[in-house]
């Protein structure tokens, strides 16, 4: 489903889509476009993109062609999902621990869109920080 969202195939393009950016947040897909779990968020991203486009801009970064913001952005997980908002990096609470991103594939169109647009609700405040419309820390619990 990658194929439906756009590509940034090196890090110029990546830096000019979140700077560019000034009314929308940017979402970044880090990943490859052959991962099963890549692939299960590129359908979700790929079919909520219609309904964000206001508030939200969609991109597929390929961290195997763009190695440049692996290190910075700590991109070791195979599929990771992070926000943009006038060229600053929105922290989410997720109830993880982890702030900085999202590294597991979101199913539920409606759980991304609520996401998304709480991460728009917040940047459009200033906030750097925003919190989870839902809480993730007992998703692996048995």
């Amino acid at each position: 489903m990658s194929y439906f969202l756009p590509h940034l195939t090196n890090g110029w393009q990546v830096d000019m889509a979140i700077l560019s950016e000034e009314e929308r947040v940017v979402v970044m897909r880090f990943g490859t476009d052959w991962d099963d779990q890549c692939m299960v968020m590129d359908e979700t991203l790929s079919k909520v993109a219609e309904k964000v486009k206001n508030f939200a801009v969609i991109y597929v970064v390929d961290i195997t062609k763009v190695p440049d913001f692996n290190h910075m952005y700590e991109l070791y997980d195979p599929c990771t999902v992070m926000f943009f908002f006038r060229n600053k990096h929105i922290l989410i609470d997720l109830g993880t621990g982890n702030n900085n991103k999202i590294d597991w594939p979101i199913e539920d169109n409606q759980e991304l869109i609520d996401l998304i647009e709480t991460v728009y609700v917040g940047a459009k405040k200033g906030r750097g920080l925003v919190i989870s419309p839902k809480d993730y820390s007992t998703k692996y619990k048995y």
